[in-house]
């Protein structure tokens, strides 16, 4: 089986071709790195040099696709370098080897290349001196030192370098990808607000205009005709007027109208006095005090609000009672009205409004309850006043 060698990259094909073409330059010129008389050249003469000089260029187009073997055969081919003249080509292009095996190479291979290359500079650097006992001879070490160690400790900066930017742009694509799900989150919750808000301020009036539009219809009185339609009236003007307010606060254009004030308990009299003219018998016991947080104020609004309209839609006829309570560093709301099958007729429902009370209760710290006690229909809900004012 043919072994299918892998493919440079455009980069190191140019850098493979100057340094041969530079090589060639410098030999035809003469210009070597040893005179011809140094004892350790082995091969006089200027032909001998570009065999190293070509296999070190070829190893310049494996750099970066298998650069072990590139570093491997340009050691080999700069120690019988060494045993010519020399070119100042081919030590220049085994630097770059050095440097791109620890850039290129394998996370192992980046660590252990600078540690042998260091190891290397150490011995060339001691055992020299050690036996010829000049100071002249540190300069191997020295020399051993700029060709191995220098690339591999560049390489390895820059490698390092490199991790900490891919780190780097790694945590910020994590980042992004957290601010998205906030925001996503964020616009869910926003688009739950707003559905809850739409139906508190809207389902009471719709409620009772579809019950009086059906009991004018099913009953041949002139008088309750003319009464439910008086009721209708005035369901349908504040119920558009509920819902242009809505559409104000989403708009949000600024200008000289700022945003409407979100309701509080001091207008449970009016919401109490609206369900009576609509036909319900409610009694209201608020003892919650004053200085209640804004948040508690309206999730306790609008639980009575739609309490109400479920008593409006689903009620027998009965008295409805609303109380409110302060203790224990809590509201608590308690909403009654009679439990059974009203024979009058009634608007049907869609569960939407207990899931909106029990949601207001939750993002407050709060627990809901609604279900039948005896006779009675039962509201409760318990809004801690601390979460309140941290929300």
């Amino acid at each position: 089986m043919a072994v299918r060698l892998p493919r440079p990259h455009r980069f190191d094909v140019y850098v493979a071709a100057g340094g041969l073409l530079g090589g060639v330059l410098l030999w035809a010129i003469g210009l070597g790195v040893r005179p011809a008389d140094d004892p350790i050249v082995l091969f006089d003469g200027r032909w001998p040099l570009l065999l190293p000089l070509a296999v070190t260029a070829g190893c310049e187009l494996l750099r970066r696709a298998a650069p072990r073997t590139a570093v491997l055969i340009g050691t080999a081919a700069l120690v019988l370098d060494t045993m010519t003249q020399g070119s100042l080509i081919t030590l220049l292009m085994y630097t770059d080897l050095g440097y791109a095996v620890v850039l290129y190479g394998s996370p192992a291979t980046a660590r252990r290349v600078p540690w042998i290359a260091g190891l290397l500079t150490v011995a060339a650097t001691v055992v020299p001196f050690a036996v010829w006992r000049v100071p002249e001879a540190l300069l191997v070490g020295v020399a051993v030192g700029v060709v191995t160690f220098a690339p591999a400790a560049t390489g390895l900066i820059v490698r390092s370098h490199r991790e900490a930017a891919d780190a780097a742009r790694l945590r910020a694509e994590q980042t992004a990808l957290l601010a998205e799900m906030d925001r996503v989150q964020a616009v869910a919750a926003e688009r739950a607000r707003m559905a809850r808000e739409l139906h508190d301020m809207v389902a009471n009036h719709l409620s009772a205009i579809a019950i009086h539009s059906t009991a004018a219809l099913s009953l041949d009185d002139p008088a309750t005709t003319r009464q439910a339609l008086g009721v209708i009236r005035e369901n349908s003007v504040e119920g558009l007027a509920e819902m242009r307010r809505l559409i104000g606060i989403l708009r949000d254009t600024g200008g000289d109208t700022g945003p409407s004030a979100a309701p509080t308990l001091d207008g449970l009299g009016a919401l109490v006095d609206g369900a009576r003219a609509n036909g319900l018998d409610v009694t209201l016991d608020a003892a919650h005090g004053t200085d209640l947080p804004t948040p508690v104020e309206l999730a306790a609004y609008r639980i009575v609000q739609e309490s109400l309209t479920n008593a409006l839609k689903h009620a027998a006829k009965g008295p409805v009672h609303v109380c409110l309570t302060r203790a224990d560093g809590a509201l608590h709301v308690r909403v009654t009205s009679p439990y059974g099958d009203p024979g009058a007729p009634r608007a049907p429902g869609s569960g939407a409004g207990l899931v909106g009370m029990r949601e207001r209760a939750a993002l407050l710290g709060g627990t809901f309850d609604a279900g039948p006690d005896g006779a009675l229909w039962t509201v409760r809900a318990d809004l801690p006043l601390d979460q309140g004012a941290s929300s």
